[in-house]
């Protein structure tokens, strides 16, 4: 009988692209996924170290594995991912999570059927971390989430420093594919049914394949991919979005109208002792450029509430560039100290109430935008790639549009990975209410 596995993932896309190739490698070792934790033989977690509470949240389902290992000496419980790049992390676990049997890091994943098969035959904790990541490794199966699209990682690393983060220490230097790799591999996804891919880097905008392939040249290869019908990305850093890039959203007709380009602050002051190298009146600038080129892009963002000496000023102007740019939706984020990281020394930390309060205004107003922006929708036709049913009920699916619009329908089984038209009946919040039509 085969061993039967678990996977629980923290974190951004890098982070759930991990997780499938992990679940790839496991399931050509003959391994079995469950869907539920409590019947797994491996119990892995894939961690993040970008916020305060995913830290919480993976030491919160740490301990409760704790009476299960008790119980079961045999079941092995593996932890990976940013939080494992981190010495203090290591140290915690080693002295008060015994039962933790395989620990591994964010340049090693291709590791871990060996690292079971160690901790199996020779009953010992396995500890395996990479200070750097070296050479990629190609060719790792993934077992996807959807049939219709697909991750692909074209990069990993980052070399920004910016002062709040722990990516650059957690992910290392960056390090791209190259562009010839990538080309394959969306051709083969395809070939498997895949109608779309987003490629995904720590800053896919400073991708560099070889001497003639930048990112925005991905971009237009990819374009030229037969069968391929939509191309997306994340997360894109507004310093290094070139106008080569921009022309691609007038030229490229699979690169999706659809950008994440993460603010973090309004106010130039902050954006500065937050290393971003841009000011607001660039990325307002980077807005309009988007907008000429493709004038019905959506755009989301992340900011950032409460980072150290913000005031109620540049909070202000955090407020005034949402509103200006109005904004299709936002991840919003209190600051969170991270060990290790520049901010994490910086004498003015914002009281929490203060950045509660300030956090609170910030999501009524984007709320508000985003409100208003989907009720414009109502009465237009969008084309909406099926990913399978909705978390609303029965006969009810969902995809998304170009635009990376949320679209709830009703329909049936045999729509999954296809592209159908929908007529928007509703706008809310956080997504569309249409009907099928045609077909």
């Amino acid at each position: 009988m085969s061993k039967t596995f678990h996977i629980t993932t923290f974190g951004c896309q890098m982070n759930e692209h991990d997780s499938e190739i992990m679940a790839g490698m496991l399931t050509e070792k003959g391994f079995e996924q469950v869907k539920e934790r409590k019947d797994a033989d491996v119990a892995i977690i894939n961690t993040c170290s970008i916020r305060e509470n995913a830290d919480k949240r993976f030491f919160g389902t740490l301990g409760q594995l704790k009476r299960r290992k008790k119980e079961d000496p045999g079941f092995l419980v593996c932890v990976c991912g940013c939080m494992m790049q981190q010495q203090h992390i290591i140290d915690t676990l080693k002295s008060k999570y015994p039962w933790v049997d395989v620990i591994f890091g964010t340049h090693n994943i291709h590791q871990l059927p060996e690292l079971i098969d160690k901790a199996l035959s020779e009953k010992r904790k396995q500890i395996e971390i990479w200070p750097d990541g070296g050479e990629i490794v190609e060719g790792l199966p993934a077992r996807r989430l959807y049939t219709c699209k697909a991750l692909v990682n074209i990069m990993s690393g980052c070399n920004n420093f910016c002062t709040y983060c722990i990516v650059p220490y957690t992910r290392g230097r960056e390090r791209s594919r190259k562009p010839e790799e990538i080309v394959r591999e969306v051709r083969h996804l395809v070939r498997d049914g895949v109608k779309e891919v987003m490629l995904l880097g720590q800053n896919v905008n400073s991708y560099k394949g070889d001497s003639e392939t930048d990112f925005a040249g991905l971009i237009y290869r990819l374009n030229a991919i037969e069968g391929l019908e939509r191309i997306r990305f994340m997360t894109s850093h507004p310093k290094d979005l070139s106008d080569r890039l921009i022309q691609a959203y007038a030229d490229c007709r699979k690169l999706c109208r659809n950008i994440h380009l993460p603010v973090q602050s309004g106010s130039s002051r902050v954006l500065k002792r937050m290393n971003r190298k841009y000011t607001r009146e660039q990325y307002l600038e980077l807005v309009e450029k988007l907008r000429e080129a493709a004038g019905d892009i959506t755009i989301s963002t992340d900011i950032i509430v409460g980072f150290p000496g913000e005031t109620e000023e540049d909070f202000e102007e955090t407020l005034d560039l949402v509103r200006r740019v109005r904004y299709d939706s936002a991840f919003t984020f209190l600051y969170s100290v991270r060990r290790g990281t520049p901010a994490a020394q910086y004498a003015e930390q914002i009281p929490e109430e203060i950045k509660h309060q300030r956090f609170n205004r910030l999501v009524e107003l984007i709320n508000t935008i985003s409100a208003e922006k989907n009720a414009g929708y109502v009465g237009r036709v969008e084309r909406v790639l099926t990913e399978g049913p909705s978390k609303s009920g029965s006969q009810t699916y969902c995809g998304r549009t170009d635009g990376f619009k949320l679209v709830n329908f009703k329909g049936s089984a045999d729509m999954i990975g296809q592209m159908v038209d929908v007529e928007i009946t509703e706008g809310k919040t956080f997504s569309l209410e249409g009907r099928v039509i045609g077909g």
